[in-house]
């Protein structure tokens, strides 16, 4: 194991504090190589490489060196790949995944398995989705199989040259049910290019992990409400309550006309088969309305101790709201470092890692040397989160994901068990840049940061 201290020469660097190496990889083969950081700021290469071409060079990577030890819980992280490879056409995106708890239904073994999600975008385009795929690891990661297609995840036809796609999805495990249930949203095409004035169907699938096979997707049972005619649920991150009810965030357009997305979470009764509404919260705005914007979208839901939280995109920058019951929330207030400095996420999503002695956020965000990515949408960083006042913890900023040339702010986490969470994204191929991809290896490979806690995480399945 090979060990890389970070370099003062890096330290000084705006919004990195304290700087290691960063690196990246070539070669369509460097599928086993990982690392991990600890909060010494030390990059640890792990496992070995069979990469046709060997590369490796130090480039900044951050990393905390404040100790959370006085607060009781730390974490490493080691990064590794799914898969890696593409045809030029078709690359994949909106890679999340779900875990199956060991000696839950459908596992006998002691092991999670875990099933993630995926599927092809054509890159002459804009969210021009194939139907999804999952890959499969019944072993920690140590071997997936996969992509494996499923027809009940594909396109459907909607009408003469009409299709609709599921995507955006996320898998999780829905504890009172014993099943992995995925919720996502549709993009609707015409003759293979975007079909203009649509519905947006918030969706759902459930998988049986003996037959490895997903129920054909099917729309959320919403009631005939204007504001339900665009409705999605896309790249959210739900809440399950213990009886079982589903608090699943949505993000929809109050008329027709209004492009000016509102946030509400649905409440939904679960059977094991069968997603239905059973009520919803306040809708939310976006309160800044001297900016032009296309309001909220790709919210997500956690609950930390008393309260639940949302995190919120917008065009600008990525907001935060709180709640006592999950349905009836305050108003937004923008994303900041606890020094009132703006956070710098904007125009993407973020994502919760929730563990039962710490709350921490996941985003990309502006500041990291990035501008060369699209809407700066990597490196994927992840900190702590002081929930009473509702700011990111800078000293507590880490890359837990590197920049490597292009963009990755469509990502998941999956609590895997109690020792282990997982963030995982997908090089994402557009805009097309080859100069780049050459320099950083990239070639389309999904990556997989698991998060290691020092102490078990109490809220995993």
């Amino acid at each position: 194991m090979n060990s890389i201290t970070p370099s003062s020469a890096t330290a000084s660097k705006p919004g990195l504090k304290v700087a290691g190496p960063r690196f990246f990889m070539a070669g369509r083969d460097a599928v086993s190589l990982g690392f991990t950081t600890n909060q010494s700021g030390k990059l640890f290469l792990v496992g070995r490489t069979t990469m046709r071409t060997a590369l490796l060079t130090a480039v900044t990577f951050a990393a905390c060196s404040v100790s959370l030890a006085d607060k009781g819980l730390d974490y490493t992280v080691k990064l590794t790949t799914v898969t890696s490879g593409w045809d030029g056409k078709k690359c994949w995106v909106h890679s999340r995944a779900g875990a199956i708890p060991a000696h839950a239904p459908g596992n006998p073994s002691n092991t999670p398995i875990v099933v993630m999600t995926t599927q092809k975008l054509r890159i002459t385009g804009s969210d021009i989705f194939d139907g999804l795929h999952d890959f499969r690891t019944d072993n920690l990661g140590s071997k997936w199989s996969g992509p494996a297609p499923h027809a009940a995840l594909d396109r459907r036809p909607m009408g003469e040259g009409i299709e609709a796609a599921p995507c955006d999805f996320t898998p999780q495990w829905h504890a009172r049910t014993g099943k992995l249930l995925g919720t996502g949203k549709t993009f609707w095409y015409k003759n293979d290019e975007h079909f203009r004035g649509p519905p947006s169907d918030a969706v759902y699938s459930v998988y049986d992990p003996g037959k490895r096979t997903w129920s054909a997707w099917a729309r959320v049972d919403l009631p005939e409400l204007p504001q339900f005619k665009n409705c999605s649920a896309g790249c959210a991150q739900r809440y399950d309550l213990p009886d079982g009810d589903v608090l699943l965030p949505v993000y929809f357009r109050p008329t027709p006309t209004d492009v000016r997305a509102r946030v509400t979470v649905v409440r939904c009764k679960f059977d094991g088969q069968v997603l239905k509404y059973a009520g919803h919260g306040n809708e939310i705005e976006i309160p800044d309305n001297e900016e032009r914007h296309r309001g909220f979208s790709e919210p997500s839901l956690t609950r930390f101790k008393d309260r639940f939280y949302l995190t919120l995109r917008a065009d600008h920058r990525a907001y935060v709201a709180s709640s006592e019951d999950g349905m009836s929330f305050d108003k937004p207030r923008r994303w900041r470092f606890d020094d009132g400095k703006e956070l710098g996420s904007y125009n993407t999503q973020q994502h919760w890692v929730t563990h039962s002695d710490g709350l921490f956020l996941t985003y990309t965000r502006r500041g990291a040397d990035n501008d060369h990515i699209f809407r700066h949408r990597a490196p994927i960083f992840m900190a702590r989160v002081d929930p009473k006042r509702q700011v990111i913890i800078r000293e507590t900023e880490r890359i837990i994901i590197p920049e490597t040339g292009t963009r990755m702010g469509n990502f998941g986490v999956v609590d895997v068990s109690p020792a282990e969470s997982w963030v995982i994204t997908t090089e994402w191929m557009q805009p097309h840049q080859p100069d780049l991809w050459k320099k950083y290896g990239t070639d389309n490979r999904i990556f997989c940061a698991r998060i290691q806690w020092s102490q078990p995480n109490r809220l995993a399945p």
